[in-house]
């Protein structure tokens, strides 16, 4: 009431009675962690895949958390498909959730597949793919883009890039490699964004190598590079080799980073 707040946003998971209860209480719109993820991710998609990733995920968290106030949500069906006098609203309303949940997931089925298509020809041109990894904010797209000249989205926001680019860029040797670009990762990223992205994230299994972009200039760059770290591990990709690169050095607080023996043999 001193802040005259509009929304109070919890940096944890509340349960749904929890939620409930906490906006009853204090009649004001309550989010927690997963749900302000989620809208950061609504406001980030463009493309139709990205919008349908984000859509499942949304309409996931919204099955879980959808519970009644006893009888205050007790109605009466009516109309073909029903199942008569009597159903209640919730039924109805996590039917409804269950259909549109199965055809989100039936779609991106299909995106899946076209990608894996995609990743088929690639290998049989014989070139190399280089996946640009790392936590949100991290800088990924702005040395995408410094590295193939393309005028890809970069922002200083979280998730700034939420679908995957691939371009091509060539080394100083001549050769010509792909870079694929990447969604960052996020400490506690909510299991159902976890699932929703994943035909997202696997492009990095994909990869014969992995930059690893990690943000110096954070006062919680380890952390970050944990969370990484054990994200690509949850996917399989903890044995592809990676680079690892500190970005932001120049506003970096730890000037002691660079210099250390043991990140120097894979770290530029």
């Amino acid at each position: 009431a001193e802040k005259e707040a509009d929304v109070i946003l919890i940096d944890g998971i509340l349960s749904p009675t929890q939620s409930h209860n906490l906006e009853d209480e204090l009649d004001i719109t309550v989010l927690d962690r997963t749900e302000v993820i989620l809208r950061i991710f609504a406001q980030r998609a463009s493309t139709k895949e990205g919008k349908l990733q984000v859509e499942l995920a949304t309409r996931k968290h919204e099955l879980s958390r959808l519970t009644g106030y006893g009888t205050a949500m007790s109605t009466l069906g009516a109309g073909i498909g029903t199942r008569g006098p009597g159903e209640q609203k919730l039924e109805v309303d996590r039917r409804v959730l269950r259909n549109r949940i199965t055809w989100l997931s039936k779609e991106l089925e299909k995106a899946a597949n076209v990608r894996k298509e995609q990743g088929k020809k690639r290998k049989e041109s014989d070139i190399p793919l280089i996946s640009l990894v790392g936590y949100t904010n991290s800088g990924k797209s702005t040395l995408f883009a410094a590295l193939t000249g393309e005028d890809a989205f970069r922002d200083d926001l979280l998730f700034a890039t939420l679908d995957p680019w691939t371009r091509k860029w060539e080394l100083p040797s001549g050769r010509i490699v792909l870079v694929s670009d990447t969604v960052g990762f996020i400490q506690g990223l909510p299991h159902e964004l976890i699932h929703a992205f994943r035909s997202t994230l696997e492009q990095s299994l994909d990869a014969h190598l992995l930059i690893h972009v990690v943000d110096s200039s954070s006062y919680m760059w380890m952390q970050q590079m944990q969370t990484v770290e054990q994200v690509l591990d949850d996917l399989g990709a903890s044995d592809t080799p990676v680079i690892i690169a500190f970005n932001k050095t120049d506003i970096s607080p730890d000037n002691d980073l660079m210099t250390d023996p043991e990140r120097q043999s894979d770290t530029i």
